[in-house]
């Protein structure tokens, strides 16, 4: 018998504000000085908010949101 599976996306999660408070709240506080951790939390934040909300609520630009939801060599 083969196990499948499905990725796990924390952004379906996030359904409230204070959820993504509290998850915002713990990226920071295990990121650390990493800055790339810190983006994708925002980055998996967006796609639970929906883009234009998050960056009108932040005040950060939606190409920003944009850019910390992008991969990159560290992370895929």
């Amino acid at each position: 018998m083969t196990l499948k599976t499905i990725p796990w996306d924390p952004a379906d999660s996030l359904q409230t504000p204070d959820d993504c408070a509290a998850y915002l709240n713990a990226a920071l506080e295990e990121a650390g000085d990493d800055a790339t951790f810190i983006a994708e939390a925002l980055g998996t934040i967006a796609r639970a908010r929906g883009m234009e909300g998050l960056a009108r609520e932040t005040g950060l630009t939606k190409q920003g949101l944009y850019k910390a939801r992008r991969p990159t060599a560290t992370r895929r």
